[in-house]
């Protein structure tokens, strides 16, 4: 390797290792803990220089499971409210501003995002075309998301709702709703007034 290409790998280790870094990590660790929030390492992303800024907010109680990926360039906002649980490999992506309630719960793999990459450019690879938006994402209090659910740019997620696993959602949907599919569509709403089951009367 020639010095030049020497110096772009290193730029490039640092990118995207810099939070394997012993201090890194403890200052992560640190900034978690003020807020009364708990990451399992590894936490992927640019969550320690967003929360030091105050573009990412995490309530109290937050549970963040190995390999969760937070990522948000400036100024891009991320906020979580307190008691929700990101599951094993699950990824925040904002461009713009993604909001998510309290005492929500994401299981493994799942997407929530405000953005979208660019393709319509013919004459440039994909990956060099950027990102584009529909608007900030926003899901409200005690939603429960399957495994690999994808939220994607612009959508609202009213409260108490749960969407079923491997959902794709593109548009919003109402609070108190079981949606599920790609695209996701409500299947019924949940009635917490139903009747009991015999055995609970």
């Amino acid at each position: 390797m020639t010095l030049a290409q020497t110096r772009l790998w290193l730029q490039k280790w640092r990118w995207y290792e810099r939070n394997s870094l012993p201090w890194r990590r403890a200052r992560l660790h640190y900034e978690l803990a003020r807020r009364e929030a708990f990451a399992r390492w590894p936490l992927h992303g640019d969550a320690l220089e967003a929360l030091q800024d105050g573009r990412l907010e995490i309530g109290p109680h937050v549970l963040l499971e190995p390999g969760v990926w937070i990522t948000m360039p400036a100024p891009a906002r991320i906020r979580i409210g307190g008691g929700s649980m990101f599951n094993l490999g699950v990824m925040v992506a904002a461009l713009e501003l993604v909001e998510i309630g309290e005492h929500c719960m994401f299981a493994n793999g799942c997407l929530i995002t405000d953005a979208n990459h660019r393709f319509d450019d013919p004459d440039r690879p994909v990956p060099w075309q950027g990102f584009t938006s529909k608007g900030p994402t926003r899901i409200g209090d005690n939603v429960w998301c399957g495994a690999h659910v994808v939220i994607s740019s612009g959508v609202t997620v009213g409260e108490r709702c749960v969407i079923g696993a491997n959902s794709v959602v593109t548009t919003d949907i109402p609070a108190f709703s079981v949606a599920a599919g790609a695209p996701a569509r409500v299947l019924h709403a949940i009635d917490y007034h139903a009747s009991t089951p015999e055995g609970d009367r």
